[in-house]
C-alpha cells in the first residue's frame, strides 16, 4: 500500500506494512504507563542509521522483516495500542499486538551526498512520524522506515513514542533488532521499568512543566516556531558556549534554570523504560557575566549536582492519577546526555552504522540540546526557537 501523503522529492515511493510479535502474546496483557511514561507522552524520540552499501548488500525488506516477528516478541508493548482504564480514564497500553508500522521508501541522494546536505530538516524524510491521537486505539506507538539510498547504502529511521522509554531504551530495542538480524533470535525477553512506589515529596519538580489538557491528540502546541540544527562541538564548548551564548541572545531573560538528563548508572539493557536521570541544575548567578569554568561544573559535573527529580515527576503526575499533561524538554533549557547510549552498538551483517542521529518531537519553548556520540568529532543536535537560530 501507498502512503497518500506528499513526499518531498528525495525521498519517495513510500510503502506501509505493519508487523507484530511472532507469537500471539495474550488476550488480557496490559503494560501499565508509570507516572515518569506520562509525563512523557506528548514527546516523541526519532532515531536515525546510515549504513553503507557493504552492509546493506543483499539485504531486502522481506529478509529484513523476518527477524521483526522474533523481536517483537520479546518488545511486545511496542505493538499495543493505548487505551483508557474506565472509569479513571488513564492512559495504559493494551499489548494486543497490532504491531509496529514499518515503511520502505527510496531516496536520489547516495550517502554521501545525504550526509553533505546542509538541510538540518532533511532528517525528517527519513522519520515516517505520527503522533499519537485523536484516536488512540489506532495510533502506532512506532514506526520503523527502511530507506534505500541510490547507492546502495541504507537508513533505518525510527519514531518512537517517549512513554515507552527514553533514548537508552531506543538504543537498546535497536541494538537488539541487529542481534536479532545477525542470529534470528532475540537476546532476551526485557522487562519494564518498576514502577515507583514513593510518596508525594513537598518540593515541586523544576523540570517537569503542566501544561493545557490535549486530550486525546497528544501534541504539545508551542508559542514559537521551533527548528532543529546540528553542529560539532567538543563537550567543554557545549557547556561553555551554549548555555551562556543562549543567555546573552535572551538578554534580560537569561535561563537560571536548566535540565539535565543523562543515562542512570545503573541502567539496566534489558529494562524499557525511563529510567534516565532527570535533574534540575540551578545557576545563582549571572550566567552571562559567569566564569566560563562555573556553567562547564555545573552542566559537567559529578551525577551529585542538583536535584534527581524522577521521584518528584513521578508524585506530581499520579496526583491526579496520570490525566494532566506535563512536558519535560523544554520545559527548561534541557540538556540531554547522548554520549554513553550505544548509538554505534547497532550492527548490520558486522557493520557498525556510518552515522546516527537522534532529535526529539515535542520540545517546549525553552529548547532542548542532544549531546550525541561521534563519529569524531562528538557533535550536538540542537533543538531550538526558530528566531534563536541565529546564534
Amino acid at each position: 500500500m501507498v502512503s497518500p501523503q506528499q513526499h518531498h522529492d528525495h525521498v519517495y515511493d513510500l510503502k506501509l506494512l505493519s508487523v507484530g510479535p511472532g507469537h500471539v502474546t495474550g488476550s488480557d496483557v496490559v503494560h501499565d504507563l508509570t507516572g515518569l511514561d506520562l509525563a512523557m507522552k506528548l514527546h516523541y524520540l526519532k532515531a536515525v542509521y546510515l549504513f553503507s552499501s557493504h552492509a546493506a548488500e543483499g539485504l531486502t525488506i522481506m529478509n529484513m522483516k523476518e527477524p521483526m516477528f522474533c523481536w517483537c516478541n520479546d518488545y511486545f508493548m511496542t505493538c499495543g495500542r493505548i487505551k483508557r482504564s474506565e472509569p479513571s480514564g488513564r492512559p495504559y497500553i493494551k499489548c494486543n499486538d497490532c504491531g509496529i508500522r514499518v515503511v520502505e521508501g527510496v531516496c536520489d541522494k547516495t550517502l554521501d551526498e545525504w550526509i553533505e546536505m546542509e538541510d538540518g530538516s532533511r532528517w525528517n524524510l527519513l522519520v515516517y512520524h505520527r503522533v499519537i491521537g485523536p484516536e488512540l486505539s489506532f495510533s502506532p506507538l512506532v514506526y520503523l522506515q527502511v530507506t534505500w539510498f541510490k547507492c546502495g547504502g541504507i537508513s533505518l529511521g525510527i519514531s518512537w513514542a517517549h512513554l515507552l522509554g527514553d533514548a537508552f531504551s531506543v538504543s537498546d530495542f535497536v541494538n537488539n533488532w541487529g542481534r536479532c538480524m545477525a542470529t534470528l533470535k532475540a537476546n532476551g525477553s526485557p522487562t519494564v521499568a518498576p514502577r515507583s512506589q514513593t510518596t508525594v515529596p513537598k518540593p515541586q519538580p523544576l523540570s517537569a512543566k503542566q501544561v493545557n489538557h490535549v486530550g486525546d491528540l497528544w501534541v504539545i502546541a508551542n508559542n514559537c516556531k521551533m527548528e532543529t540544527f546540528s553542529f560539532n562541538l567538543t563537550t567543554q564548548h557545549l557547556s561553555n558556549l551554549i548555555w551562556r551564548s543562549i543567555a546573552k541572545f535572551r538578554e534580560g531573560f537569561e535561563p537560571q534554570v536548566v535540565t539535565v538528563c543523562r543515562k542512570d548508572p545503573n541502567h539496566d539493557n534489558n529494562i524499557l523504560g525511563n529510567t534516565q536521570v532527570i535533574r534540575s541544575i540551578k545557576a545563582d548567578f549571572s550566567v552571562v557575566e559567569s566564569d566560563l569554568n562555573k556553567l562547564a561544573s555545573l552542566i559537567a559535573g559529578d551525577q551529585n549536582q542538583g536535584r534527581d527529580e524522577r521521584n518528584m515527576i513521578e508524585a506530581s503526575v499520579e496526583k491526579d492519577n496520570g490525566l494532566t499533561d506535563y512536558i519535560i524538554y523544554g520545559s527548561n533549557l534541557t540538556f540531554v546526555n547522548l554520549v554513553n547510549a550505544g548509538l554505534y552498538e547497532m550492527e548490520l551483517k558486522g557493520k557498525k552504522p556510518r552515522f546516527a542521529y537522534y532529535s526529539i518531537q515535542g520540545v517546549g519553548d525553552e529548547g532542548a540540546v542532544l549531546v550525541l556520540p561521534g563519529p569524531p568529532p562528538q557533535g550536538s543536535t540542537v533543538i531550538m526557537a526558530a528566531d534563536e537560530a541565529i546564534w
